[in-house]
């Protein structure tokens, strides 16, 4: 299925270009319209263009998933607190160099019961423009680091930037990874006003929704302090990103 949009495109394209005879403005403006889609494909992780990826969870039961990116940081240990306080267990997606700059709070992250995901060694920029075999080294050597500094293997695994193409879909399917979206994207690194940032969240959650915040500022976490009592007001429970690869398994 997550080829559909580009049969339909390469259909439409064909018989486009056979009605108006193979003009060149056709071929033009078809070619736009691929790269469009193409782009689209490529930074939409929801699409599953590239890559199938878990972005919810099918579920009747008001609950919700809170992830985190980027981390471990200077600001982590104030999540955890503030988790610890509420009783949630969320899911962190670590970069790799950033384990090795603090490695006790990730020690900790572990010991307090939250689950781990692979978010490369370098969160590169040019993630998207590296080759299959540096995207495997970036996944591989997260997972070193992972392994050396907690003890523990994670099979999930969540693009930098929710980029996706070949070459990505490629490294994920070589190292054995399951591919973790979201359904609700806080923007808590573009946006400046925490407000914005908690209506953004709030107004778009359904039950089972994913979250993506990080965990790299004061704002994000005073987005936190007040999402968490939205969240016990409205009864929403949490789950972790694990439980829902652990059922399938079990499917």
């Amino acid at each position: 299925m997550k080829h559909y949009p580009f049969i339909l495109f390469y259909l439409f394209c064909n018989v486009f270009i056979y009605a108006f005879q193979g003009s060149f403005w056709v071929y033009l403006v078809c070619f736009l319209g691929f790269s469009a889609v193409v782009v689209w494909g490529s930074f939409d992780i929801g699409l599953e263009y590239f890559v199938n990826s878990i972005t919810h969870r099918r579920t009747k039961t008001k609950e919700i998933a809170l992830t985190f990116d980027d981390g471990p940081t200077e600001f982590t240990p104030q999540f955890l607190d503030l988790l610890k306080e509420h009783g949630v267990k969320a899911t962190f997606f670590c970069i790799g160099k950033q384990i090795e700059q603090y490695p006790d709070t990730f020690q900790r992250i572990i010991a307090e019961g939250h689950t781990i995901g692979n978010h490369t060694l370098s969160h590169a920029r040019s993630t998207g423009f590296l080759s299959t075999s540096k995207m495997i080294e970036e996944i591989e050597k997260c997972d070193e680091v992972i392994r050396n500094t907690g003890n523990i293997t994670t099979d999930l695994y969540r693009p930098p930037f929710g980029v996706t193409n070949p070459n990505i879909a490629k490294a994920i399917k070589k190292t054995h990874k399951k591919s973790i979206g979201w359904n609700v994207r806080s923007l808590d690194t573009m946006i400046d006003d925490e407000k914005k940032i908690y209506r953004r969240i709030t107004k778009s959650l359904k039950k089972g929704s994913i979250i993506l915040l990080h965990d790299t500022s004061e704002k994000t976490y005073r987005v936190l302090v007040d999402l968490l009592v939205f969240l016990n007001d409205q009864k929403y429970s949490t789950f972790t990103v694990d439980s829902i690869t652990n059922s399938k398994k079990n499917d």
